[in-house]
């Protein structure tokens, strides 16, 4: 094995030290290869060292423009609460060729947390799209869906988000949400409440919903 090698072989098996100390002799073998940077940064972005680790990102995009670097210093600026700074570096990975599900539903989420669910919308789809199997991913562009007022295929998405996962209480209740709010049909907003209620009995939103369902039949009845 070379020295990336042996290094990555011990960040895997959480041996930060020994990992610092492959890439660090890695760098000074080549220092104007990126790679080395990179990884080190790797290590000390899983070690918690996260203003360490962007500095070493930086200085490999110093050398070269790779997309690897961008999503790392995304997500670090995304989990620092900084969503426009991680939303340029996402844009720019995948500008550099990173186009897999997790950036694409990484910039989604930031247009998201930035309150703009339209901007969002289309990367959440391609998120989908690479892997229709990901739950979070379509509950998300769900969500952008129905903040963007397109009940239709936001009532779609969740649907398909409860074929995935039956007890997913957040789908639950946007579902039947849809159903009070859109289409007007009580019987299944209330159907959809009360079985968020009877797997999770503290979500509020339910609880509330089914109030707002009973409210609006005594209405009716008036």
């Amino acid at each position: 094995m070379n020295k990336h090698e042996r290094g990555m072989k011990a960040l895997q098996d959480k041996k930060y030290d020994e990992a610092l100390k492959w890439f660090n002799e890695a760098i000074e073998d080549n220092p104007d290869d990126p790679v080395g940077y990179i990884h080190f940064g790797d290590v000390l972005l899983a070690a918690g060292e996260r203003e360490k680790a962007q500095n070493f990102y930086r200085k490999a995009l110093a050398l070269k423009e790779l997309p690897t670097p961008f999503y790392s210093l995304g997500t670090i600026q995304y989990e620092e609460g900084h969503y426009e700074a991680a939303a340029g570096c996402f844009e720019k990975a995948i500008q550099l060729g990173l186009k897999d599900k997790d950036t694409y539903f990484m910039l989604g989420m930031c247009f998201m947390m930035l309150g703009n669910p339209r901007f969002a919308m289309p990367y959440l789809q391609r998120s989908v799209e690479l892997d229709e199997g990901d739950t979070e991913a379509r509950f998300q562009y769900a969500l952008s869906l129905i903040k963007s007022n397109f009940a239709d295929e936001a009532l779609k998405q969740f649907q398909k988000v409860l074929e995935q996962d039956p007890k997913h209480t957040d789908a639950l209740y946007n579902t039947g949400a849809i159903y009070m709010q859109f289409l007007g049909d009580l019987e299944k907003a209330a159907g959809y409440f009360k079985k968020a209620v009877e797997i999770q009995p503290g979500h509020l939103l339910s609880g509330y919903g089914l109030k707002m369902v009973e409210k609006l039949k005594d209405i009716e009845t008036l």
